[in-house]
């Protein structure tokens, strides 16, 4: 593996995408290639990490991959780099609830062999930060923290006590940050927003956490943490070595994209590839559907604050209504539910599912292992996997259906045979035939 180190903190808001994203981008500048890398399901970050460094952003979850691919799938991303930052998720040692930390940062830290730089918010201490930072390092002795960033530190009297408290530990102090109103980012329900909706705003921000790191921390001391990451090596995770694609033309798979349908993770694309599509990206804001599209993939994001955006682009609700009417084959992840439902807050979508979508005040958030309720032609029935939730609105049924899921707390998702849409976000890495099945449903089609 390449030179590595992992960005973590005590809590979340001690400000680890800040710094994560300004080591990114300020090594970007010192002349590195720099892979980035989100512990855990989310989409949000690893859209900055790729302003940061120009490449695609990826993830490691030990939850949703599986532990034996984390290894592999950071050796694929790092393919190229000659460095790694990996951001962390929580706290340092909060993983999947009830599992006593698995899926944690200090999780997938070990699993890396990777040393860990630890962010802390000093805001509102002093010497006591020393207690905070010996305390991590006691925790779990196969954690090796090989330095401090001080964030949000108010002044040199305010610094010189802070350091004051941390030198007792031995853990070097390797920067410190100063409060930046630059640095904030637009945030909304469901945290901040997507860099791909605010493309100016994101690479302002991204410039403003490279400078700040840049003159704040020690990045020669941070490349040779990287470098001191324990020797490991593992075989990357190759797409083509798991799929076999059916000699044949290459039928076009429409991935959904733009503003509303932000939420997929970069290996998606790669594994449709790799199993025999053509992939086409399009924009169902403005877009029409693409030509020759012989499946659909409807991924997550914000179609409830861009509803009536989506309502006003006719031509492609009628396009997809009636391609799915004549068996066009869709796997629709959260976002995409709420788009083939009939309507979403008033608004109508595309009415491929009897079904009607709203904000509600109630996030639901989490790991969820489900069992398939019925098959398609994507998932046999009682095939079991592992996804996440992440949405604050509801889908209410308008007549009977075939449900996706069995989830612990009951049915979730509509199903029709060659449909699958429900809110539950899968990584296709652990489940590499499932992009296979679509892609040959598409070449069935196409035929």
């Amino acid at each position: 593996m390449i030179p590595r180190v992992v960005v973590a903190a005590p809590a979340s808001g001690a400000g680890k995408t800040t710094v994560a994203v300004g080591l990114m981008a300020a090594l970007r500048r010192a002349g590195h290639v720099v892979a980035g890398f989100k512990v855990g399901p989310d989409y949000i970050d690893p859209g900055f990490h790729a302003v940061a460094t120009g490449r695609p952003g990826r993830n490691l979850d030990p939850m949703l991959s599986g532990e034996e691919l984390v290894g592999p799938l950071f050796e694929h991303g790092s393919a190229g780099a000659d460095l790694a930052v990996v951001e962390g998720v929580m706290g340092l040692y909060d993983g999947a609830l009830g599992t006593e930390g698995f899926s944690s940062t200090a999780h997938v830290a070990k699993l890396l062999k990777a040393p860990v730089v630890l962010v802390v918010d000093a805001s509102a201490a002093g010497r006591s930060v020393g207690a905070v930072v010996q305390g991590f390092v006691a925790f779990d002795t196969e954690i090796r923290i090989v330095g401090v960033i001080l964030n949000k530190v108010g002044s040199d009297r305010h610094e010189a006590e802070v350091r004051a408290g941390v030198a007792p530990t031995g853990v070097p102090v390797l920067g410190v940050l100063r409060r930046d109103t630059r640095l904030t980012v637009p945030s909304r329900h469901l945290g901040l927003i997507p860099a791909n909706e605010q493309h100016t705003q994101a690479e302002q921000a991204v410039d403003a956490a490279a400078e700040l790191v840049r003159q704040g921390v020690d990045l020669q001391a941070v490349i040779a943490a990287a470098n001191s990451a324990s020797p490991h090596s593992t075989t990357p995770w190759t797409p083509t070595v798991e799929l076999n694609p059916n000699a044949g033309a290459r039928p076009v798979v429409a991935v959904a994209a733009g503003p509303v349908f932000s939420f997929h993770y970069t290996e998606t694309t790669e594994l449709l590839t790799a199993a025999g599509a053509d992939v086409v990206t399009f924009d169902p804001l403005v877009d029409a559907l693409p030509e020759a599209t012989a499946a659909l993939y409807l991924g997550g994001g914000f179609p409830e604050l861009h509803a009536e955006a989506l309502s006003a682009n006719v031509e492609l609700r009628k396009q997809v209504a009636a391609a799915v009417a004549n068996g066009l084959p869709v796997i629709a992840e959260c976002a995409g539910l709420l788009y083939l439902c009939r309507e979403l807050d008033g608004h109508p979508m595309t009415g491929v599912l009897p079904a009607t979508a709203r904000m509600t005040g109630r996030l639901t958030l989490g790991y969820r292992t489900a069992i398939a309720a019925t098959s398609t032609a994507f998932f046999d029935e009682g095939r079991r996997v592992r996804g996440h939730e992440f949405h604050r609105t509801a889908v209410d049924l308008e007549a009977d259906v075939q449900p996706a899921w069995h989830l612990p707390s009951g049915v979730e998702g509509i199903t029709l045979p060659h449909v699958h849409a429900s809110y539950l976000h899968l990584h296709w890495t652990a489940t590499p035939d499932v992009p296979a099945r679509l892609v040959a449903a598409a070449r069935e089609r196409a035929r």
